[in-house]
């Protein structure tokens, strides 16, 4: 203290406080209390010097918190007296870049209230302007190249602001003080509409004009987003979309839609309070709701299902377009089958000249691809199925130090993580690494995060899969790659997630993992002890004839089940429904394949259980998308009430000093055999299959009696499921846990593996 009283308090806060207005709100509190110091961004969060009456001070550490931007958070806060110095006033200090890199980068935010109003009002200087934005608002990751989150650092400091920009960028009390993205039409971004060979048709406004008439004539329309290019086109015109699909040969999978404003969702959609929250909230994903029947759709947006993605207008742009076109768009992501989100204007013209008609583009500079989130409530709470716009990147904190390490992912759903101090940084999503060019952006986006956090590895971590893609790219640029089981990866993930310590019982379902005794896993048990993990259950395994072949028709993993249960006799049936489902030739191959085991690799996956039902249902004997038969089960639920089971046996296998159980399902698969034969409803029978895997997974917790249960994989996206098997598991006395903000699926991989670099579990299978 000085004797005028004075102290200084020297305070680091780390957490989303960049690029959220966050500096500020420090100015005008601090001004308001009458302090004197400074504020600044620097590599690892915000910085504050200030000093004042200790009164003040304590008044000025205790708002902090409680006063800060809505879409900022604190993780940590720090301070500690010092002596004055005597500042003078309070001021915003020039951003430091020196030092350890653990800012929390903030992902792209949809356009606020106040922005959305200016562009509508023929009066704001910003009217009708697409590249509105504020500080509350607009792009941050996709176009950041560098921190601290400064204009310098990002692709707007090409455009240099004109001076009523600029003295709304250096006003404190403007809500555009130090908005990075700043500008207007006449010093900021412009839009151009081009044709298929990238001739200019038209600049400004009238370019956005031309591009609603293509779409209102039936004409496809590549826009050029935030983080890519989406496909545009009539939600309601069956041609339209039937010539999106044919051109991006996407015959089946369902299409995201985005509506003018929430009134058309309640309209056409039947949607509940936290689904209307989650679809209004700054991170405004793709969000899956239920279609009303008299939806104004058309039915190849989703055909055979009963929901559809559907998001509202996240940017300026997205704004104008709906609101001139009063409609309803399919807005899907602009890329060829397998490869990731086009970004820039010459590869967008060289692969979807073949799609598009017109592309509307601009001259803002994408950094990186960032597409659209996708997010189900399930239980009562908004699950993240896609983590990408909105929700990307994710910084999280733990405890004890990690070392600087790198998580490759797995092979569909790619997305990686880094991990350095106790900070872990985790990326968007990328794509499934099927082709050269997801290749190619998987390795861009580790040198991204590399270089965005000046990173060098000590540890590079990768599935246990040796034929995925990210585990040759592991071993390819690590000397001592770590290699982990997939399901050990998506226990973990999930136990991070809600900071879960052993014991825990996790419940891993999905389509396919390499286990280590050389079969394929997918209905797995685990419980987690101290340093250890034991596969304690697992379902009844059977033979996939064809491999991969049997993952696109499930006609062939219904084939396998009755195989498993008939053994070759099932041959001999020519009564058999599904041996009808194949030619003669056909079932010659495939019976040898299964007798002889010759490529029919061994599987305990629930997700291919679903398959195989759907074969023997009839529902769905080939698939053209990941997850297609597991869906029309799901759906065949919903026309249903039917509360029944059927029966399925555990059995006991001594395995060393504990018992281990196998789930036999076979019981479940007779009675659905016996159930379609005497003409009982797919309804009643998917209904009765949902009812029977929840009530598996009581029946081994009971036997792991561990009261914490944790539900993770990629079939835990089935709502029913996940659903009844909380509320089954909830009576039985149990607290089950399941992901939320990272996704049950392989998008959530990647954090397990890092978990799995801080805590080396030993599996034992």
């Amino acid at each position: 203290m000085d004797t005028n009283g004075r102290q200084r308090l020297c305070i680091e806060i780390r957490g989303a406080v960049q690029g959220v207005g966050f500096r500020p709100f420090v100015y005008r509190l601090a001004t308001e209390l009458k302090l004197k110091g400074w504020v600044k961004n620097t590599s690892r969060g915000v910085e504050i010097e200030a000093e004042g009456p200790a009164d003040q001070l304590k008044n000025f550490l205790e708002r902090l918190p409680l006063e800060k931007p809505p879409v900022s958070s604190i993780v940590e806060l720090n301070a500690k007296s010092a002596a004055p110095i005597g500042y003078e006033n309070f001021e915003i200090k020039f951003s430091q870049d020196a030092g350890e890199k653990s800012a929390i980068i903030l992902p792209d935010l949809a356009t606020c209230t106040d922005c959305v109003n200016e562009i509508f009002d023929p009066k704001n200087r910003r009217y009708r302007y697409p590249f509105t934005n504020c500080t509350n608002c607009g792009p941050r990751f996709s176009i950041l190249t560098a921190l601290p989150y400064d204009r310098s650092n990002t692709t707007m400091k090409h455009f240099e602001m004109c001076q009523d920009c600029h003295d709304e960028y250096e006003d404190p009390m403007n809500r555009r003080f130090h908005a990075q993205p700043n500008a207007c039409r006449k010093c900021g971004p412009q839009l151009a509409l081009w044709d298929r060979s990238g001739n200019v048709s038209a600049e400004g406004d009238e370019s956005l004009l031309l591009a609603e008439d293509c779409i209102r004539e039936g004409g496809i329309l590549a826009l050029k987003g935030l983080g890519g290019f989406q496909l545009i086109c009539d939600a309601r015109n069956d041609q339209a979309v039937m010539a999106l699909r044919n051109r991006k040969s996407r015959p089946e999978k369902p299409l995201a839609i985005m509506a003018a404003n929430l009134n058309w969702v309640m309209a056409n959609c039947d949607i509940s309070d936290l689904e209307r929250e989650a679809l209004l909230s700054i991170q405004a994903p793709i969000l899956l709701v239920q279609k009303q029947a008299a939806c104004e759709l058309s039915d190849a947006v989703a055909p055979e299902n009963p929901n559809v993605g559907v998001m509202l207008p996240y940017t300026p742009l997205h704004h104008l377009l709906l609101a001139d076109l009063k409609f309803p768009v399919v807005a899907t992501s602009g890329n060829l089958p397998g490869e990731p989100i086009c970004i820039g204007e010459q590869e967008t013209l060289e692969k979807l000249s073949g799609i598009a008609d017109l592309f509307l583009v601009h001259n803002r500079p994408i950094a990186r691809h960032v597409d659209d989130s996708v997010v189900r409530v399930i239980a009562d709470r908004p699950v993240v199925l896609r983590r990408a716009r909105g929700y990307a990147p994710l910084t999280l904190f733990v405890k004890d130090e990690l070392p600087t390490g790198l998580a490759v992912g797995a092979h569909q759903k790619s997305t990686i993580a880094v991990s350095s101090g106790k900070s872990i940084f985790l990326s968007q999503h990328i794509s499934d690494l099927d082709t050269a060019s997801s290749l190619e952006r998987f390795v861009n986006v580790i040198g991204d995060f590399q270089a965005l956090y000046n990173l060098k590895f000590d540890k590079v971590v990768c599935d246990a899969h040796p034929d995925y893609l990210s585990t040759k790219y592991a071993i390819e640029n690590s000397e001592k790659a770590v290699r982990v089981q997939h399901h050990v990866a998506h226990l973990l993930s999930g136990m991070a997630e809600h900071s879960l310590e052993p014991p825990v019982l996790g419940v891993v379902w999905d389509g396919t993992g390499y286990g280590p005794d050389g079969t394929i896993w997918g209905g797995e048990f685990f419980v987690i002890r101290d340093q250890k993990i034991a596969r304690i259950a697992h379902l009844k395994t059977f033979s996939l004839p064809g491999g991969e072949e049997a993952v696109r028709e499930p006609r062939r993993t219904a084939l396998g089940l009755l195989c498993e249960i008939d053994g070759d006799s099932l041959f001999e049936n020519d009564q058999r429904e599904v041996l009808q489902k194949f030619s003669p030739e056909e079932l010659r191959v495939l019976r040898k394949m299964l007798s002889q085991r010759l490529n029919s690799p061994v599987t305990s996956s629930a997700g291919r259980l679903f398959d195989g039902v759907a074969s023997l249902l009839g529902i769905q004997q080939r698939v053209s998308f990941e997850g297609q038969a597991a869906m029309a089960l799901e759906f065949g639920v919903e026309c249903s009430r039917d509360l029944r089971s059927y029966s399925f046996e555990i059995l006991t296998c001594p395995s060393g000093e504990r018992e281990k159980y196998v789930l036999d399902w076979s019981p479940m698969i007779q009675a659905i055999v016996k159930d379609q034969i005497e003409g009982i409803p797919s309804g009643s029978i998917c209904a009765k299959f949902h009812q029977t895997l929840a009530e598996m997974i009581v029946a081994v917790a009971k036997k792991g009696k561990l009261e914490r249960v944790l539900l993770s994989g990629g079939c835990f996206q089935n709502k029913i499921l996940t659903e009844l098997t909380i509320n089954k598991l909830k009576k039985a006395g149990f607290a089950p846990f399941i992901q939320e903000q990272i996704p049950p699926n392989d998008g959530g991989i990647a954090l397990g593996q890092i978990m799995a670099l801080a805590r080396r579990f030993e599996l034992e299978v």
